[in-house]
Parts: C-alpha cells; structure tokens; sequence
C-alpha cells in the first residue's frame, strides 16, 4: 500500500510539472497577412514608406517583418502583400494601437499623403500555423518567385486537407522541386477559419514553377494520394487560389 501511495505521489509530482512547464510556454505565434490595394499610380510612394519608415516603425512596436511581395501579374492590380509576426493576437492589438499613435508614423503619413491618398483598400487575415508546418529553410541565391495559394475545402474537410499534406503532399512537393515556406489557417471565420489553407511556395522563376508542378501532377504516387484522400467526397470547393509574387527589394525573404 506504501508503494502504491508514492507512486501517485510521484504521478501527481509529474503532473503538476508537465502542468507548470506548459503554463510556462510563450503563446504560439501568430502571423497576419495583410493586403493594401494602392490607387493608380501610388505603388512606388507606398514602397518608398515602407521602404524608409513603415517597416521600422513596425520593429519598433514589436511586429516582425516576414515579408513583402508585389504581385507579378497585372490583372491582379496594384497591390502589395505583406506578412508580419506577432507574439499573439492580443499583442498584435497592442502593437498596432501604438504603431498607430506613434508621433512619428502620424508625421510619415501626413507627409506622404500631402499628395492625395495612397491606399485604397486594406484586406488583413490572422492566421495560426498549421501543425504540419516546418521552420523554413534559408533561402539562398534570389530573388525567387513566390507562389501564394489559398485552400478552400468543403464543410468538414480541413482535416482531411491537413492530412493529405501532412503525411503525402509536402514531401511530394520536394520531390519536384516545388519549396513550400510555411502553412497557415485562418483565425477568424469570416476570414475562412475552418476551412481554409494558406501557404507559400517558392520557385527559382516562373518557369520552373511552371515545369515543377507539370511534374508534380503527373506524379503517379500524387494522384494515387489524391484519389484515396477524396474516396468520401471532394476535399475542395474550387481549383485553389494562386498568386504569383515578386519579392520588394526591403524584403527579407528575397
């Protein structure tokens, strides 16, 4: 009986330690992906904020610059996408409240904009990684071409998405060259939380996108793959979305 009473003694040591350990854990980062539509024209002075002041003020406030891209193709219009990381969502107020009230951003963008407006529209989406999610590799030579794509899956098939990636389709991808940088969801259902995927791939050029994913299509394990995972029914609402993007030459990620 003595023996049996330190056991449960050292269970409920043990679990008031893993308990302790994981109360102790800094929250999972969250990323947001934010999209500004730029009036006619306005592109390189919204570059040149970004350039000279934005991004160092976003430092400055606790935002970690991932990322700026401009889109390659001209019918996807004058745009700029941007990722930034916060510590959690609720940081990510906070450091966007004093970004905003900052003397220093308020005399930027007073000064930039003595020429008329420069954003149109703005288009931001809070996004946790998914599980499957590895740290990115450095990227060496550049700049590469980034591929955007956004997953929209039918009621209840996120999972089987996640699964598909996760035990198959990433590894595929590296068979064929095709770089996956890293896989979100969205937080906010009417963001496309529960049924979205979101992530980024990157190509050496347009072409070799093009050439990796011909390769990847006709793979014979991907289509294999690909029929058992949709055997109860289709996993996507619609063909996915891609963006092609061109990195800003303040980007990090080149």
């Amino acid at each position: 009986m003595k023996c049996i009473f330190s056991l449960l003694s050292l269970a409920l040591i043990g679990s008031f330690a893993v308990t302790g350990f994981s109360a102790a854990l800094p929250p999972a980062p969250v990323f947001e992906l934010r999209v500004y539509t730029v009036h006619e024209g306005k592109l390189p002075e919204l570059l040149a904020r970004f350039r000279d002041h934005t991004c160092k003020l976003f430092e400055k406030h606790g935002m970690v610059n991932v990322g700026y891209w401009t889109p390659l193709d001209a019918k996807v219009g004058n745009k700029l996408f941007y990722i930034l990381q916060h510590r959690s969502r609720e940081m990510a107020m906070e450091s966007w409240k004093a970004f905003a009230a900052d003397p220093d951003w308020q005399t930027v963008q007073k000064a930039s904009e003595a020429n008329g407006p420069i954003v149109d529209a703005v288009s931001s989406t809070f996004m946790a990684l998914a599980d499957f999610s590895k740290p990115p590799h450095a990227l060496s030579g550049g700049p590469h071409v980034f591929e955007l794509r956004t997953y929209t899956t039918n009621e209840g098939k996120l999972d089987a998405l996640d699964k598909r990636f996760r035990d198959h389709t990433d590894e595929i991808f590296k068979r064929h060259g095709l770089t996956s940088f890293e896989y979100w969801h969205p937080l906010d259902a009417d963001k496309g939380g529960g049924h979205t995927l979101i992530y980024i791939l990157v190509h050496d050029s347009r072409e070799a996108s093009t050439k990796n994913w011909a390769a990847f299509q006709a793979d014979p394990e991907w289509i294999k793959v690909r029929n058992a995972s949709e055997e109860n029914g289709k996993i996507l609402v619609h063909t996915p979305a891609a963006v092609f993007l061109a990195p800003t030459d303040f980007s990090a990620l080149k």
